[in-house]
């Protein structure tokens, strides 16, 4: 069995795509995550942005951004289908770290350890 991860992938398509093309597209990425079985997909539309330069002799582009839980399989996949894809212009995946999330929540409730000391101290005289 292989272990799940946790992925983030963000994608650019063309912004001369209208909106129900555009809409069409991001759909068609959600649906292949769920048939792969892919868990926790969270879609968040960032719009149309303008590049820092051109790709594909487009200066502008709609970003969307996905997060998700998947096989290293699935990535191969859904990257293979997006590079030969005439809709997508560009897109990244990274795998997250699960151990740096829980670490930093870990931090904002946990308090310093010279604090419990200090209180300690003083309720001791």
């Amino acid at each position: 069995m292989t272990v799940k991860r946790l992925y983030e992938t963000m994608y650019i398509l063309r912004p001369d795509l209208p909106d129900q093309e555009a809409d069409a597209a991001i759909a068609k990425y959600q649906d292949f995550l769920v048939q792969q079985e892919s868990e926790d997909i969270t879609i968040q539309h960032r719009g149309r942005r303008r590049l820092a330069y051109d790709i594909k002799g487009h200066r502008e582009g709609i970003y969307i951004q996905v997060n998700y839980t998947a096989t290293p399989k699935t990535i191969e996949s859904l990257e293979k289908s997006m590079r030969l894809a005439d809709d997508v212009i560009r897109y990244m995946t990274i795998k997250l770290e699960p151990e740096a999330v829980e670490a930093e929540d870990a931090e904002a409730i946990i308090p310093d350890a010279e604090e419990p000391v200090a209180v300690a101290a003083a309720d001791a005289e």
